[in-house]
């Protein structure tokens, strides 16, 4: 019988598990309309995936409503104009458009990729302790584990309203404290750069996805010890 190289496998959820990039980067190019914002390219989108929304927010839209600078911005296409908005309120109004657009305008759909079941279903079968460490609000992980019956499979996760967002270590240093791993017995599997480069800044193995967010090119970055172009071929690296 194989030895098990990790005890813990822990998922990023959107891009890797989710096919659901495509709806985030409509979403907030839609948001980015409604609000008569610049509209970011998708390039500068897909860096963003696995922030905090509010953080990713602060990346794309640096000075928030505030369009003085931009050709775009009038008093009598803003009647609610932002320089009467703190800033926070400012974000806060970019982050309801997004959820709105995200839960309600927007009809892409979001289903898991084609192998993800069976390989969740695979992982806790073999006995592996599965967890998830994610951009999304808990509110919104919660939705999609209810969602897709998945969430029974995962015995923790963090979520980027609960702790610092990627690439900060804190959600894979608590998830090993809270579930007693240590960190070489851990493997981080994401679509992103950002996820990688928390798996490194935590002291962790990580597996990139090639099918997301980013490019091969991009995730050899944070050196993961492979990469992957489905789920399905993860379990040749456990």
């Amino acid at each position: 019988m194989k030895t098990k190289q990790y005890d813990l496998v822990i998922f990023d959820w959107d891009g890797t598990l989710m096919d659901s990039i495509g709806k985030i980067i409509t979403c907030i190019e839609n948001m980015a309309k409604a609000l008569q914002l610049p509209i970011p390219t998708e390039s500068d989108i897909r860096d963003i995936i696995g922030l905090s929304m509010t953080e990713a927010l602060r990346v794309l839209f640096p000075h928030g409503l505030n369009l003085s600078a931009c050709s775009a911005y009038s008093q009598r296409q803003h009647p609610k104009n932002a320089f009467s908005q703190s800033e926070d309120d400012q974000y806060q109004q970019m982050r309801a458009e997004f959820k709105a657009q995200y839960l309600h305008l927007d009809t892409t759909p979001t289903p898991l990729f084609a192998q993800a079941p069976v390989l969740i279903d695979e992982l806790h079968a073999q006995g592996y302790q599965l967890a998830v460490a994610t951009g999304k609000a808990r509110a919104g992980l919660d939705r999609v584990f209810a969602q897709t019956g998945l969430g029974r499979y995962f015995v923790a996760s963090r979520c980027a309203d609960e702790v610092h967002s990627k690439p900060h270590p804190e959600m894979i240093s608590s998830l090993l404290k809270e579930l007693n791993i240590a960190p070489n017995r851990a493997l981080m599997v994401g679509d992103s750069l950002l996820d990688l480069t928390m798996a490194a800044n935590a002291g962790i193995d990580s597996v990139g996805v090639t099918y997301g967010a980013h490019s091969a090119e991009k995730l050899l970055q944070a050196e993961p010890i492979a990469l992957i172009d489905s789920p399905a071929q993860l379990l040749q690296y456990l």
